[in-house]
């Protein structure tokens, strides 16, 4: 009888999706949603463009200047083209119950939920990083600060994808959170801007900008690791209430 059950309980682990497995069928489905309503893909890549295009028309068309603000311009614009999409991280499986779903699956819920969040960047934060350097073209950005540019939006845009997602897990149970999310994300973005906006100020000057970016990366490993962890304890919180 014993050796039955220990059969049984191997077939049963065995016919369980693995861990990978389960990751990769989130990351999937998110992305596949996503593309499906890729309107909503394009919106922030849009309102980046317009408050870009709109800094020569209210500054002038002074090169000088606006070499002098690109940095800080195309890095706030990206930033808050980003809250745009905020509100939408986990709005369809909470309208669907799929996440009550993911909350009963035999995976763990931070993982799973930090999986949601990584395509939850790539489907809007991607696109922002892809057309930054255009952005950046626009104002009169040296080319030498470009890939410090690029390096800076790879850091904190996935640091403020996952503070976000620990805002949208708290506010779950709400209805219109979009306005609440942004004031509370808000008070988070300084720092990450401070410390991006430094690196760009320090390579127009030419002088080392290694540290501050150093900052952000360690800012994104604790995120990785703590981000979702708190992402999951919140949605129980928000959705047990």
């Amino acid at each position: 009888m014993a050796a039955s059950r220990s059969g049984f309980a191997c077939m049963t682990d065995l016919r369980r999706p693995g861990l990978m497995h389960a990751c990769a069928a989130v990351l999937h489905r998110d992305l596949t949603l996503a593309w499906r309503q890729r309107g909503d893909m394009v919106l922030p890549v849009l309102y980046a463009l317009i408050v870009t295009s709109l800094f020569p028309f209210a500054l002038g068309p002074e090169s000088a200047l606006l070499r002098r603000i690109a940095a800080g311009a195309v890095l706030v614009t990206v930033l808050l083209a980003m809250l745009l999409a905020l509100d939408a991280m986990f709005r369809s499986d909470i309208e669907d119950g799929s996440l009550e779903q993911l909350m009963l699956a035999p995976q763990p819920l931070a993982l799973m939920l930090g999986m949601k969040i990584l395509a939850h960047w790539l489907a809007t934060a991607l696109p922002l990083i892809v057309v930054a350097p255009l952005l950046a073209g626009m104002l009169h950005l040296p080319a030498s600060v470009m890939p410090v540019l690029l390096l800076a939006l790879l850091l904190a845009t996935p640091l403020l994808s996952l503070l976000g997602g620990i805002l949208v897990a708290l506010t779950a149970g709400t209805r219109r959170s979009g306005m609440l999310l942004a004031l509370m994300l808000l008070p988070l973005c300084v720092p990450v801007v401070i410390f991006a906006a430094g690196a760009l100020a320090a390579a127009q000057e030419g002088l080392p900008w290694i540290a501050p970016i150093a900052w952000l990366g360690a800012a994104l490993v604790l995120a990785v690791v703590l981000a979702p962890l708190a992402c999951a304890a919140a949605l129980r919180i928000a959705l047990d209430s």
